[in-house]
């Protein structure tokens, strides 16, 4: 199979996931302001398709996060009933067996933002910035941190022009006062720890430059 192949097979298999979940979603509003940012980040991918040709590990990365984005969509964020349906499978809470008092999905994504980004990132500052070293570990990782934070102050930002429950809807504090502060510490614990990983890999291949990147 050809990588055009792959491509076309992996964005119209995330194409379908999407538009199944378009359908009645939970608050149409909120899926619209969420969703603005899948099409920016399908645009941005589509503009660099020829400038930063990302691996298929990066594009498959990519697909993930804006599937953990769809489903926080539909739902909106802080009603994902991934208690309810962990209570199906099993018989038990998991927010009663981890001891967790709110719905944490909104910290997964962040968390997976980090996790599963940072190898994107790594690739477009390598071959846009040339960036090679410690700094093709170390600038990821700050993207990564930065772009969390520009991204915490975009949902406060919107908050206060939408306002209601659209606004509230798309922060989703659930009465944490210390909620942006958490994202962002999520977002680059994920993203430290795929840095480490792929450090670990280079390690292993012999290749501390930088320069060899996950297949």
């Amino acid at each position: 199979m050809t990588r055009r192949q792959q491509l076309t097979m992996l964005y119209g298999a995330f194409a379908v996931f999407w538009l199944l979940l378009a359908i009645s979603p939970l608050d149409r509003p909120t899926w619209l302001l969420e969703n603005t940012l899948v099409f920016a980040g399908i645009g941005v991918l589509y503009s660099l398709r020829r400038h930063v040709p990302f691996t298929m590990a990066s594009h498959t990365l990519v697909v993930f996060f804006l599937g953990l984005h769809a489903i926080g969509a539909h739902y909106t964020y802080s009603l994902v009933p991934y208690d309810a349906a962990f209570q199906s499978l099993t018989g038990d809470s998991l927010n009663g067996v981890l001891g967790l008092s709110r719905n944490h999905y909104d910290r997964l994504v962040h968390f997976g933002y980090g996790l599963l980004l940072a190898l994107p990132m790594r690739e477009l500052l390598m071959r846009l910035a040339g960036v090679r070293g410690f700094w093709s570990y170390f600038l990821p990782l700050d993207l990564v941190m930065s772009s969390s934070l520009f991204y915490e102050l975009l949902e406060w930002a919107a908050a206060v022009v939408f306002g209601g429950g659209l606004g509230a809807a798309f922060l989703g504090t659930q009465g944490d006062e210390w909620d942006a502060h958490r994202d962002m510490a999520l977002a680059g614990i994920g993203g430290l720890i795929a840095i480490l990983l792929v450090y670990a890999r280079n390690r292993s291949t012999r290749d501390r430059s930088g320069d060899r990147e996950l297949p």
